[in-house]
């Protein structure tokens, strides 16, 4: 005789009856998409704030902070690049040196303009 198992979780489960996929039109179809495609990411997002939750806690109990066992960056992004090269034009066109050149300047550099002409 097989026994079933029967998981308990903090959160109440409700059992509702499936939709019937088959008889369901392409409409219907693709707004069940949006909302599963939204209750999966929801759920990846939940998770991996319990998850860090509990390494925070972890690493208190053993005196340290998650940064130092982490490598230090912790929940932050890595530093903030200061722009170095602005539009003369438009000044909230900026750009740091990094990455791909925008169009504004790659049109200006192309018009015989230097580099150097649009340091901050």
């Amino acid at each position: 005789m097989a026994r079933t198992r029967v998981a308990r979780t903090k959160r109440k489960t409700v059992k509702k009856a499936a939709p019937n996929i088959s008889k369901m039109s392409l409409t219907e179809l693709l707004a069940l998409q949006q909302v599963v495609e939204t209750a999966i990411a929801e759920a990846r997002q939940r998770e991996r704030s319990e998850v860090l939750v509990r390494m925070e806690e972890l690493a208190s109990k053993s005196g340290f902070s998650l940064s130092e066992l982490v490598g230090g960056r912790g929940r932050g992004k890595g530093k903030v690049s200061v722009a170095k090269y602005a539009n003369p034009d438009d000044r909230t066109q900026t750009w740091t040196g990094r990455g791909r050149k925008p169009n504004w300047l790659i049109a200006r550099l192309k018009k015989g303009a230097s580099l150097e002409d649009f340091s901050i």
